[in-house]
């Protein structure tokens, strides 16, 4: 495993998105939390087709602390089963990775 990863996850407004992002990234679980949107999700939930207006978040960590993360954003989460998956960076410019494995360490949450 690659010692650092790429999160998404999606909230259903700019301001949820914003706190799961100040969040994660004042508890060091986080160097960097992009956000983009509005998109549209076309989804299946309980059985029927749904669609809705979503921010995602893209979130730049270390691979070690995924489950913190995960933990995170279920915990901040208004959704019953956010959406959390993540890819591995097999690759950066060094001077970027250096200050994404120096911001990301858990301080404690205020």
């Amino acid at each position: 495993m690659t010692d650092y990863m790429m999160i998404w996850t999606t909230a259903g407004s700019p301001e949820e998105a914003r706190g799961i992002a100040e969040s994660l990234v004042a508890a060091g679980l986080a160097a960097c939390v992009q956000i983009d949107g509005p998109i549209t999700s076309i989804y299946r939930w309980q059985g029927e087709m749904e669609s809705a207006e979503e921010w995602r978040c893209s979130i730049k960590t270390r691979a070690e602390l995924f489950e913190q993360v995960a933990a995170a954003i279920r915990n901040l989460h208004t959704y019953s089963v956010p959406q959390v998956i993540a890819t591995p960076i097999v690759a950066g410019s060094p001077p970027y990775l250096e200050w994404l494995s120096h911001e990301t360490h858990q301080r404690p949450v205020e």
